[in-house]
């Protein structure tokens, strides 16, 4: 059972990762577009409840794995 929770916790965390990931991708590409600074300011607005969404899962994950392994 613990076993479980730590492979579900790691895919949970590199659930998370990929969120990251793709929220570092979206900024850059828009600050690569030569916004203006309202424009890029929105776009980074935009962008901020997913990356922390995202960090939250990571966060989650790890502490699922952290768990079952720990009562294992």
């Amino acid at each position: 059972m613990f076993e479980a929770m730590i492979w579900g916790g790691a895919a949970i965390s590199l659930a998370g990762l990929a969120g990251l990931i793709w929220c570092i991708l979206r900024v850059n590409r828009a600050r690569k577009a030569g916004l203006s600074d309202a424009d890029l300011r929105a776009a980074v607005q935009a962008v901020l409840p997913w990356n922390l969404g995202a960090l939250f899962l990571s966060v989650i994950g790890l502490m699922l794995v952290i768990l079952g392994i720990s009562l294992a």
